[in-house]
């Protein structure tokens, strides 16, 4: 990733959309960008860090989206464009800042690309809608519909953003983001990475009153305004014919398109390109003469809530389709939107999908489950089987967010809940003050830097009966593409630095810490019967680098990954259950062989943990280190 996006301009590539969305930002002369990874926005910074150095740009992995957000704006205060993009969980984590930015505005443009997940493909708590926080934060949000449009709206936001000096929201949902499409090049502009801090304090104090108020009077006339200039612009209608006609936005669009196709039908389509704030004169206009009016969009009906207050005055009688036909839920695809269609065009287009559904469902029934599993050496899987033996299962185990909530799964079943970055603690601590439950609250080495340590603050400040907290440490942001955290030791920009030490933060916030290789079962279940024994915050960092991560940093140097063979099958039978069962790594497996049962472990599966040698009986599994290069 990164070579298709400093291509020259005028050339046609193929891009992602998250990509085009990079490229868009560094033709716009971006000075600074700061993000914290989060799947479906990842691939914006990933394609970003990576050219950094190369165009001239200040990049950086902030230690959450929080942070992220005031960085940017601290440069876009200072005159120097700035990208922050996140996933739309992260915008509940920025939004403490994000919000009161809108009242104060920018200087240079300063653009917040935020990807929402209908369907959750990447995210656990919530399919959020973030359309919502632009109208409660008035602060205009513009949508791209294809790659295309990621780079030349990321282009105009950062216009937008400047004449009107305020923050722009950029909105994707998965789909765009991860949507492939040949995208053509325009201009890169030289950035401009030096900016000023100009004292304005008529601007910047909205502690006097009524500043404040003030304050957001001018947001109100800057968006009456805004929606004059770009509402035309961003906002698009294709001319078809009859009196039935459909609204949309974003990717929803392109479903229409085919959906139209598949009906033989050809009727108007209004695209809103800018989705907030919505322009009455625009609705109104494509609303008036209409007898049906069909509202297309994933999630909430804040579309369609807005053409029926709009039609109120315009078109009293305009009947009005949206969520009585097509979902709330989940993300739209053709077979989600087609019997919605069906119902009120009252054609049919011949395809059962009842029968489809049958048909796939046959087809797939004899297909053994591919259950989310660790990848085979995965530090976590090792840590988690330690945690277990010394807590049993009726311990509570409090989940978070990263590869480790895979513990949610069978055999562990150790993550009882997920909620947010840094929620194990806090959670975990509200169990442990009301129950004689013993609690473990898991976290990871990222997530633990992101929102974890107040969490450990109030462990220690409210010093009673605490969880034990396992920091899965494995060196990477892991879940998200292998970005760094404060703990790497590496920026974004790929500078080593001093490596802030997970042991050293803990015992600074009061906690008493143990630190274990996370593929060393003796060091791991010594830690945890010891700090079993204690009360008071305490906490073990299960230090182990992500098997992924090793892999290819061996490759690179040419190094053979050890691999592990079963070479005593008496041995081996006894703890079999255990191994395979217990602390299941796919890369052990079982079969009949002359009728006979055997064990083995798959030399291509194997990535050299040793952790299965060491749960087993002694001489019954051995290093094979003459074989099988990485």
């Amino acid at each position: 990733m990164g070579i298709e996006i400093l291509e020259k301009p005028g050339k046609k590539v193929v891009l992602l959309g998250n990509e085009a969305i990079a490229r868009g930002s560094i033709e716009a002369g971006v000075g600074v960008v700061a993000c914290y990874p989060g799947t479906p926005s990842s691939e914006v910074p990933l394609a970003l860090s990576g050219v950094a150095k190369e165009v001239g740009f200040y990049f950086e992995y902030s230690a959450n989206e929080k942070v992220a957000v005031e960085t940017a704006t601290g440069a876009a205060w200072s005159g120097v464009r700035s990208l922050t993009a996140m996933k739309h969980y992260g915008l509940n984590v920025a939004s403490d800042s994000v919000l009161p930015i809108a009242y104060l505005g920018v200087k240079g443009g300063l653009v917040l690309m935020v990807a929402d997940d209908p369907q959750g493909w990447s995210s656990v708590q919530s399919e959020q809608d973030s359309r919502y926080f632009a109208k409660m934060g008035k602060i205009p949000m513009i949508e791209p519909t294809n790659p295309q449009e990621c780079l030349d709206y990321t282009k105009l936001a950062f216009d937008m953003s400047e004449e009107f000096e305020l923050p722009i929201f950029l909105r994707t949902t998965t789909k765009t983001s991860h949507s492939i499409g040949t995208v053509k090049l325009g201009k890169i502009k030289p950035p401009k990475i030096k900016g000023f801090f100009k004292k304005d304090p008529a601007r910047f104090n909205s502690i006097q009153r009524p500043n404040l108020q003030i304050f957001h009077e001018k947001l109100i006339k800057k968006l009456e305004n805004i929606e004059k200039k770009y509402s035309s612009k961003l906002n698009v209608v294709f001319k078809g014919k009859g009196d039935i006609g459909i609204i949309t936005s974003g990717v929803s669009f392109g479903y229409v398109k085919e959906v139209l196709q598949m009906f033989h039908a050809d009727l108007p389509i209004a695209k809103l390109g800018l989705t907030f704030p919505l322009s009455e004169r625009f609705v109104s206009d494509f609303i008036r003469g209409k007898k049906k009016v069909i509202v297309v969009e994933e999630l909430e009906p804040i579309l369609e809530d807005f053409v029926r207050q709009t039609a109120k005055d315009v078109n009293s009688d305009l009947i009005i389709h949206g969520k009585d036909v097509f979902p709330t839920v989940g993300e739209y695809n053709l077979e989600t939107i087609i019997p919605g269609f069906e119902k009120i065009l009252s054609k049919r287009i011949g395809i059962d999908f009842k029968k489809h559904k049958k048909n796939v469902d046959n087809a797939l029934k004899d297909l053994p489950p591919r259950k989310p599993v660790f990848c085979p050496g995965c530090p976590h899987r090792s840590t988690f089987y330690a945690v277990k033996k010394v807590f049993g299962e009726n311990t509570v185990y409090s989940g978070d967010i990263g590869c480790y909530a895979l513990g949610i799964f069978e055999p562990f079943k150790m993550q009882d809940f997920v909620v947010s970055m840094g929620a194990s603690l806090g959670i975990g601590h509200g169990i442990s003050e009301v129950s004689d439950q013993d609690v473990v609250a898991f976290i990871g080495d990222s997530t633990f830097f992101h929102a974890g340590m107040a969490g450990l603050v109030n462990l220690k400040f409210n010093n009673g009966k605490s969880p034990l907290v396992v920091v899965l440490d494995n060196n990477i942001t892991a879940m998200t593409g292998h970005q760094p955290n404060p703990g790497t030791g590496i920026t974004g920009m790929g500078k080593k630095v001093d490596p802030v030490k997970i042991e050293d933060v803990a015992k600074s916030l009061g906690a008493e810490v143990r630190v274990a290789n996370s593929f060393n079962q003796k060091q791991l279940i010594d830690a945890l019967n010891e700090l079993k024994k204690m009360k008071g915050p305490r906490v073990l960092v299960s230090r182990g680098e992500c098997r992924l991560l090793t892999k290819r940093l061996m490759y690179k140097r040419g190094v053979k990954l050890p691999v592990f063979e079963i070479v005593n099958q008496k041995n081996f039978e006894g703890n079999a259950n255990d191994v395979l069962n217990n602390f299941s790594c796919p890369g052990v497996i079982k079969e009949k062989e002359n009728g006979k049962t055997i064990y083995k472990i798959d030399q291509n599966m194997c990535w050299g943990c040793s952790v299965c040698m060491q749960i087993s009986p002694e001489g019954s599994i051995k290093p094979k280190r003459d074989e099988n290069e990485v």
